[in-house]
Formats: C-alpha cells, structure tokens, sequence
C-alpha cells in the first residue's frame, strides 16, 4: 500500500477556493482572497482585512439565480479556452457551510484513500516527514474548514456552489471546477483517477504492482489542477486581454505568490510535507501546463496530455522530459517476505520520488540544500513493516512498532554522500539517545543506536541504503537483497514497468479531489 500522500492531498484541492479574484496591473498577475466580493486593482499586494471574512452573509435568491445562470456562460469560456468540447451541462447544486464541512468529515470516514492517508500516519513520522507528536486528521479538519469553498464531484457529476460567497467571488472559482467537468467529460475522471492500488502487498509480485502504479496518481491529479488553474487565471484575466500564453510572466508571478500563507494562519502552521504537498498540483502542474501549451498548443497542453498523461512527479517537475518520453528512473523490489514475515507484517511499499525527496531535503538541510541536491535524485523506493509484537492499537500507533528500509539513487557519487550525511545528521531530530556506534563504520557503513533499535546507512557508489528499527543481522540481509536486486535483471525489468508511487502522494491525491483552496492561488 503505497503512502501517496501527494496524492491525497491532491484529492482535497478539487474544493474550490474561497472568494478569489484577480487582478491585473500591467504584467502582473495578483491572486487574492476577496472576502465577500471582487478586490480592485489599488488594493493589491495588501493583506486582507481577515475580521471582514468573519462575518458571513448568504446570497439572497436572486444572487442564487444569477450564480447558477452563470454555470452555463462560464462553462463555454473554459471550453473555448481549453479546447476541451462540451458534450452535455454541468448540473448544479448550492451548498451550506454545514453541509460542506460534513462532507469534508464523511470524506475522511469513508474514503479509502483517507484510510490510507490516517495509516501512512506512522511512517510518514518513521522518515521524519512529521513531527512523532503530530495529529495528522485533526489537523487537516482544521485546515479545509478554513479553506474551503465550493467543488465539482465527479460522482454526481455536479458543481457545488457556496450560498455564503458572493457570485462575482465564485465566478472565477467556477472556471477552475468547470475545467473538471469538462476533464470529466473527457476521459471519465472516476476511471482516469485512482490508478494506485488499495490492498496490502502479501508477495514481491505485490510488492511491485504497487511500485509501478502509485505515482501515476500524483503526477495526474498535477495535471488536472494545473489545467484548471490556467483556465482559472485566463477567465480572471479576460477584461484584460491577456492570458497566460501571451504573458508567461504571469504564471511565474502567481507561482512565486503561492508561498504567502499571512491570510492562512492554520497553513502558516501546517508542516512542510502538508504546504508543498497541498500546492505541488498547483504550482507545479500550472508551470508543467505552461510549457506543453508553448511547445504543444493547446489541444496537446489539455486533451494531449489527458489522452498521454505523465506517470511521475519527476515529469512533472521536468515538462521536457515528459515531452521527450524519456525513460525515468525505477528501482525493483526484491523478495524480503521470507526473510521478514516470521516476525512482520507487511505494512507498505512504494516509491520516494522527486518531490518527497525535495521535501525531506529541505526539511533536514534548507531549501538550498533541496534545490542543489533534487536534480541529482536518480530514483528511490521504500518499505515498511510492522512488528507482530505490537498487538494493541495503542502499540500498533507507535513509530517504534514499525521498522523501514529505504534505498535511493543518485546522478552521482558526491549527491550520494551528501545525501547519507544529511539524513545521519537529522537521526536525532527523529528518535533520542541516538549514538554512534564506535569502529562501526567499514566500507561506507555507519552504525546508530537509537531509541526504535539500530539504524545502518550504507554507501555503495551513487546508492545510499538505510535500515530503520531492524536488528542489524537483518539490515545487512536486507541491503546485500536490495543492491543485488538493482544489478541484476530485475533492474531491467523494473525499467519496463509503469512508473510509481511516491511516499507523500496520497495526501495530494485526497485532497484535489475536493477542489481548489485559497492556498493554491495568493497575492
């Protein structure tokens, strides 16, 4: 079961954001919160007043028809701009805070990718992406209650729209959801989405399946918000007869916007495995769709790239490899199950792609560190199992019940060392009484003893190994099986795959499934 935690996020930011316009003055793009209505060219780059968005108002019933008669107008536009035809309406329906916020809640009862997201929990905690202390589902409650708006389902196959956010503040938002309705109309978004699988590996056939899956479903959810929000911008920009493919600087000004979080005290708050997580499809998959629409125009940018969508964060990330269809880098799995069922579960398996690795990295060593190294990634992948020891919830909820080995791939020698010396230095921020093992270190091993048992980082050439909470006769069975893995055959193989699933892409995922939030697009 792979974390995906970009994933799940992603599902979360199909809600639409909350009271947004877009001001032009001259060249410059500015996104921001409305409050109640459209914000005028003078007032942007200031804060908004955040008292006035306490005070909430519903629309009256000719605000309500005046919104819905828009649906239709606006849908067109975004046909027009997106060459994505209309193939029938869009229904809509008008929706309560409270029933939106239920909906955010039943979501995180009921889906199975929120299941997943809650069970990642613990070993997104074992990297150090969280804090041990950390309360993921609280938290993210928390955080949609604050960012939400309305949101196109694609199981209803109906927009939602917020009677508490005047209709000149929804229109734009509309252009975002309406964008889906015509992705759904497209290519069935139910069936387009969700490519990752949902049961646990039990065999290293599993094992690999869900390696060469999980990351479509973040790379896809990038290009859905990516195209909405490029629809979005061009709608708000149409007074001025500017759009994002004859003024590129325009994008590249409500990227660098995205990481004000002054009118999100709650985002502010948020670790940042959650903000780059939650802005990854819109910051990034606007800069992706950017690129495709200069070189591909814009039936190769939107129906091109639903019909061919990329399979990785790393596509992402680099649009000219995508175009190119170049092969990524894949690691293979090898068979640890009889090695490691007689004392564990099989927990969950998966890749640590581009973007997690962007994300450990500044976490542990700043962005500069994240910037210089990311490019050097060359590929990476994980796995976790649980203790049979650990029978209770409570036990089962502990980090220390739970025992990881991660192998990553570099461009070169010096990324690899760099890499092993960032995440030895950053043990200790993970667990305590951590020491180093004396005379432990031979041929580019080092040996931790911590408060969740051993911990070896191993060198071999541009691969670094970790082993996490496994006795060390283990860890060194486990690495001698998973560099072998990468030099024989297998590798082969692997490159022949789908390509995979990174560690924080569910949470992506999740979370656009809901819609679009204020965070996704700033002053």
């Amino acid at each position: 079961m792979g974390m995906n935690l970009e994933r799940m996020l992603g599902k979360c930011l199909r809600w639409a954001c909350l009271g947004l316009s877009v001001a032009v003055a001259g060249a410059q793009t500015v996104v921001a919160p409305s409050g109640g209505g459209a914000q005028s060219e003078e007032s942007h780059g200031q804060a908004p007043d955040s008292s006035k968005d306490e005070a909430e108002t519903h629309l009256t019933p000719a605000q309500a028809k005046e919104l819905f008669r828009s649906v239709d107008e606006i849908l067109h536009f975004a046909s027009e701009d997106s060459k994505l035809p209309v193939k029938h309406e869009v229904k809509r329906k008008l929706q309560t805070r409270a029933t939106v916020e239920k909906y955010v809640i039943d979501k995180f009862n009921d889906d199975e990718d929120a299941k997943r997201m809650q069970r990642s929990e613990i070993v997104l905690k074992k990297f150090g992406l969280l804090d041990r202390d950390f309360q993921l589902k609280p938290f993210l409650i928390t955080l949609l209650t604050e960012q939400i708006a309305g949101y196109y389902d694609s199981k209803t196959k109906t927009v939602n729209l917020l009677d508490w956010i005047a209709p000149e503040s929804q229109k734009p938002v509309l252009a975002h959801e309406l964008t889906h309705a015509l992705q759904d109309q497209h290519v069935d978004l139910d069936k387009w989405e969700d490519k990752s699988l949902a049961d646990l590996s039990k065999n290293v056939a599993d094992d690999n399946r869900h390696i060469a899956s999980d990351e479509v479903d973040t790379a896809r959810e990038a290009v859905l918000e990516g195209q909405a929000m490029a629809v979005f911008v061009d709608y708000s920009l149409k007074p001025s007869g500017k759009t994002l493919l004859n003024s590129p600087d325009i994008g590249e000004s409500l990227n660098n916007s995205l990481a004000d979080n002054s009118d999100s005290p709650i985002m502010a708050r948020a670790p940042l495995l959650l903000q780059e997580s939650l802005l990854f499809p819109y910051r990034e998959g606007l800069s992706f769709e950017q690129v495709l629409m200069k070189d591909k125009g814009l039936d190769g940018a939107f129906a091109g790239v639903l019909d061919r969508p990329p399979s990785t964060s790393f596509e992402i990330l680099n649009p000219k490899s995508y175009e190119r269809r170049a092969k990524l880098p894949l690691l293979q799995m090898p068979d640890v199950h009889g090695l490691l069922d007689p004392q564990y579960d099989p927990y969950d398996v998966g890749v640590m792609g581009a973007l997690d690795v962007r994300i450990l990295t500044e976490l542990f060593a700043g962005e500069d560190a994240a910037v210089a190294l990311t490019p050097e990634w060359n590929g990476g992948i994980y796995y976790a199992v649980q203790s049979k020891a650990a029978k209770t919830a409570e036990q089962k909820a502990q980090t220390g019940s739970v025992a990881l080995l991660y192998l990553s791939a570099w461009k070169s020698e010096d990324a690899a060392k760099t890499f092993a010396a960032i995440y030895a230095e950053e043990l200790s921020r993970k667990y305590s009484g951590v020491k180093r093992q004396a005379n432990a270190e031979s041929n580019g091993e080092q040996i931790y003893l911590t408060s969740e048992g051993p911990v070896l980082i191993a060198l071999n050439g541009v691969q670094v190994f970790t082993s996490e909470s496994f006795d060390l006769t283990t860890a060194h069975k486990l690495e001698l099986l998973m560099l072998g893995a990468q030099a024989n055959g297998n590798a082969q193989t692997a490159r022949a795959m789908a390509v995979t699933g990174e560690l924080s892409g569910g949470m992506v995922h999740w979370l656009a499934d809901l819609g679009l939030m204020r965070a996704g697009v700033r002053h």
